[in-house]
């Protein structure tokens, strides 16, 4: 910077903190900042560890900072007479304007750098990207550079300072809005992306959310340059004479030049998309490397097809601009694999007539209302995946997420990458046929039976010839991919005896009854080169049973094949019927459903027979008044190597039918209670309660006046026990990116170490040290006995454990047992012909002391309050699928785009603390900055001295007027 610039910069910064201007305009900005964040957006309700809520007005801020700021450059030059003084020193007009200009941008710096209290009480209050924020300074001071531009040459033109005022306001304020839907809602498609590219304020977004994009960059330094260089013009036209006309008109060609090829590069960079930065700390907007795998290695041609109309709702259309540029990331990934484009299928009669009856795709009706009309647009906003002949669709349900804020609603992508990762994943694995798998596999996958045909039961012969045939059949169909060998133990030459058969695969033989001391052996390994898998003989006995359990064996095997997740949850009660007077207990589980079958096949299990074969992860939701028929299948599918995942109580949720109150009473677990504790797992009868924990809606009772008025408030609910990523595992890759997780009412999991001295133990969820046990069973409030809190104070404090794995070999709690029966027209028949006794191979047991973490009703009710923390169970419950299935390449995926980085719990009487806290600190920050540059800038400046011709003209001139 080179002496006379910095000259400049130090005189408009001692004229601006000469004067009480500069603490007023600063003061302001802050406090209007303050209020914003924390009255208008309401932050702590939010409850989510970001700044965007000072980012979101930043724009329309700035308008006003920096016009106030910039009234003056120029304008009181021209009243005060100063301006020609300032053209005649020996001084350029572009040194002059630079001068100013960065004087403007230094006073807008130390306004942004007052609120950095803000992001830095959000990082100790919450787990901050900082990111969005670098981000979100750094599109504040662009979009300041252009103001400042458009500031400084309007002060040029005009001598009265609230006519540069008014007009710079003016002028932001259009350019501002030509980008907002209030605007780019009267056009449709293109038109609109064009419009919100103008606009100042639809640029900014895309740096606050973290990316920094050379489209972005491009467009505010050319607006910075255009209006810095007619300011530079503005001044250099008042010493402009009749006679200097080509002067001028090599001016202005210059000029518009330099405007044209800006547009120019504009237009050049509109479509390309790839041109940017990621700056979020988990690259939330940047294709991951699992993605980039997936489309790199495709076998066929994929085609993407987004279905969106050009014209459609005013709140989806902001969204395809993003949809676009994501699809060119996939375009560009598959390096010619991939197929991406956006169709309007009602501009294109053909693309419409394919969608429609080839695809089932249809036009969604929405309501668009204004001020003057309401109406319904039929529009599609929909994308279809293609792989060989397996098709999916994602509809606008799958790929929006709908914010209720408190200036209306918000309507933005959930996780666009994971959403078509996943269907992706889903479509070309679907798409593999048994050839496809096999081959899929590094070496031949080979099957060997195991049989004792000495001692083989006469009822077990079916089962044993199903497996021969479609062992065959799979070798002939397999090319050479898929070999089988039948090993008999009772043949002295296969080689193999029985006991080095146990002994060398750990494999316990099947008994023909309790009390029978004949045992026999009649078991299938499948080596597939990744690892040896031991099968079950089914108890049907059915070729295509053996087919599809092989099969899906096989499919586990193969690398990013399709997973089954079983589910099992109890009937729901009607909670409609008036003859009824007993609680109907809470057993809605559609939720945790849902969101499963994003990414997995998902079905429900009877547990009255025998757990298929295909099942990956079984789940199992508040198990009460089990059989032992059902007991035994979750025992036998453990013993298998099995996984699952448990979530108990000894309690049940209900709500009174008649007064509608909710309350827990005990539930018939007894059996379930039992086997948990036979594999070393007991869940206390009392219950955990934690000071930090998420609220619970509460009505009371308010005065006004003479009367009292009911209202509900959000009350601190320790059986909504809040566990932070501080209470979880970890080591464990599941949990690694989870905000958070409430489990509403839990119970003390213990683990008896005696019994698992040989198994991996993980504690995977714990309580904070801020809780404490109690055994009574009244969850609600009682203010009349203890009026601070509605509860009685924990006594003891401590942290416990609440949800815990266990990775190792299982005995059966059925090994000293027969086989349970059920009650057929024959009589009682057993529900199997067989019982393994000890696991072979590794399960895996995940228990949850809480049975409610997952049902519909507490979800809802808590997402009402806590926004996504009260979903978060959901998630956490998916992650322990991939965890089982070690799909953790998707895992990745949704923990970089969907993770939500929330507030710690905290009181009223927390918050108001550092809201106060924030205030005075922006307001002692000021009052420091704004002393400490006014005691820096108080000497005056010495400016370079004018020539002396230009002095003696003006003395001759003065002299001239006197006279």
């Amino acid at each position: 910077m080179n002496r006379q610039l910095r000259a400049i910069i130090k005189k408009e910064l001692r004229n601006a903190f000469g004067s009480p201007l500069a603490l007023i305009f600063l003061g302001t900005f802050l406090a209007t900042v303050m209020f914003i964040v924390f009255t208008m957006e309401t932050f702590f309700v939010r409850n989510l560890a970001d700044i965007r809520p000072m980012f979101t007005w930043m724009p329309i801020l700035l308008i006003f900072l920096i016009a106030a700021l910039t009234m003056r450059q120029w304008s009181e030059e021209e009243r005060s007479g100063t301006k020609e003084l300032l053209l005649t020193l020996p001084v350029s007009h572009w040194t002059l304007v630079l001068g100013k200009f960065c004087a403007v941008l230094v006073m807008v710096g130390i306004a942004l750098a007052l609120t950095l209290g803000l992001p830095i009480t959000i990082s100790l209050l919450g787990d901050l990207d900082w990111g969005p924020v670098l981000g979100g300074y750094l599109a504040a001071m662009l979009l300041s550079a252009a103001y400042a531009a458009m500031g400084l040459f309007i002060s040029s033109r005009t001598d009265n300072q609230i006519v540069a005022l008014i007009l710079t306001v003016l002028l932001g304020g259009v350019l501002y809005t030509v980008g907002t839907a209030t605007v780019t809602d009267f056009f449709a498609g293109r038109m609109g992306e064009i419009l919100r590219a103008i606009g100042t304020g639809s640029r900014f977004e895309s740096i606050l959310r973290g990316v920094l994009d050379l489209r972005d960059l491009a467009y505010y330094l050319s607006l910075t340059a255009v209006f810095l260089t007619l300011n530079v013009i503005s001044l250099d036209s008042s010493r402009w004479s009749d006679q200097q006309k080509g002067y001028r008109r090599n001016v202005w060609l210059t000029t518009g030049l330099i405007v044209v090829n800006l547009l120019v590069l504009n237009i050049w960079l509109f479509p390309l998309g790839g041109l940017r930065i990621d700056m979020t700390e988990n690259q939330e907007y940047s294709l991951s490397l699992p993605t980039k795998d997936l489309v790199e290695n495709l076998n066929e041609p994929l085609e993407i097809t987004a279905y969106i109309s050009e014209k459609n709702h005013p709140l989806l259309q902001p969204l395809v601009p993003r949809i676009r540029d994501m699809l060119t990331e996939y375009e560009i990934a598959g390096t010619g694999m991939v197929t991406a484009r956006v169709i309007d299928p009602t501009a294109d009669p053909a693309a419409e007539l394919e969608a429609n009856q080839a695809y089932g795709i249809q036009p969604q009706p929405f309501q668009i209302s204004d001020r003057y009309e309401a109406s319904v647009v039929n529009a599609y906003f929909d994308i279809l995946i293609k792989y060989g002949d397996e098709v999916a669709i994602l509809n606008f349900g799958d790929l929006i997420q709908v914010d209720q804020t408190p200036f209306g609603i918000e309507v933005g992508l959930q996780n666009l990458e994971y959403d078509l990762t996943s269907i992706i994943k889903k479509t070309v694995f679907g798409f593999q046929d048994l050839n496809a798998v096999l081959s899929s596999l590094d070496q031949p996958a080979k099957l060997t039976y195991y049989i004792t045909l000495d001692t083989i039961p006469q009822q077990f012969e079916t089962v044993s010839n199903s497996i021969l045939q479609v062992a065959a059949d799979l070798e002939a169909e397999s090319n050479g991919r898929f070999e089988f060998e039948l090993v008999n133990l009772d043949d002295p030459s296969s080689g193999l005896t029985t006991a080095e058969f146990q002994q060398q695969f750990g494999v316990q033989p099947f008994s023909l009854g309790l009390f029978s001391a004949e045992t026999f052996y009649a078991h299938m390994l499948l080596d597939t080169g990744e690892g040896v898998e031991l099968l079950f003989p089914p108890d049907d006995g059915s070729e295509a049973t053996v087919r599809t359990q092989v099969e899906a064996a096989l499919k586990r095997a193969a690398p990013g094949f399709q997973k089954v997740v079983g589910v099992w949850s109890p009937i729901p009660q009607p909670q409609n019927d008036p003859t009824s007077t007993e609680p109907v207990l809470l057993s809605e589980y559609n939720l945790v459903r849902n969101q499963l079958s994003q990414e997995y096949d998902v079905q429900n299990v009877d547990l009255t027979t025998a757990i298929p074969a295909e099942i990956d992860f079984l789940v199992v939701l508040s198990p009460r008044a089990l059989s032992d028929a059902e007991l035994f299948a979750l025992d036998q599918y453990l013993l298998r190597g099995g996984q699952m995942l448990i979530s108990f109580s000894n309690y049940a949720l209900g709500v009174d039918p008649i007064s509608g109150q909710i309350g827990l009473q005990l539930a018939n677990v007894r059996n379930t209670a039992n086997w948990l504790a036979h594999h070393g797992v007991v869940v206390s009868r009392e219950l955990v309660l934690d000071g930090q924990n998420q609220p619970f809606p509460v009505t009371t009772l308010r005065d006004v006046g003479d009367q009292q008025v009911q209202q509900v408030t959000a009350l601190d609910y320790p059986y909504f026990v809040d566990i932070r990523p501080d209470g979880m595992a970890a080591e464990n890759p599941a949990l690694t990116n989870l905000a958070a997780v409430t489990l509403s009412y839990p119970q003390l999991v213990q683990i008896d170490d005696r019994k698992n001295e040989s198994r991996v133990v993980q504690t995977l969820l714990r309580s904070s040290d801020q809780s404490w046990l109690s055994a009574d069973p009244n969850i609600l409030p009682d203010f009349d006995q203890y009026p601070e809190a509605g509860f009685a104070a924990g006594q003891s404090f401590g942290t416990y454990a609440l949800a815990i794995a266990l990775d190792g070999e299982f005995d059966s709690y059925f090994a000293d047992q027969e086989i349970p029966v059920v009650p057929t027209e024959s009589g009682p028949t057993p529900v199997a012909i067989s019982k393994i006794d000890r696991s072979s191979t590794d399960g895996r047991l995940i228990v949850v002391g809480s049975s409610t973490f997952a049902e519909d009703s507490l979800l809802n009710l808590s997402a009402s309050l806590s926004g996504d923390v009260g979903l978060l169970n959901l998630q956490f419950v998916q992650n322990m699928a991939d965890w089982a299935v070690e799909d953790l390449d998707l895992l990745e995926i949704r923990s970089r785009g969907s993770q939500s980085r929330v507030l710690r719990p905290m009181g009223e009487g927390e918050q108001s603390f550092w809201e106060l806290t924030n205030y005075a600190i922006a307001l002692i920050a000021l009052a420091i900055v704004y002393a400490g540059v006014r005691q820096n800038f108080q000497r005056p400046v010495v400016l370079p001295p004018r020539p002396d011709h230009v002095l003696n003209n003006r003395d001759e001139a003065a002299e001239g007027e006197g006279a």
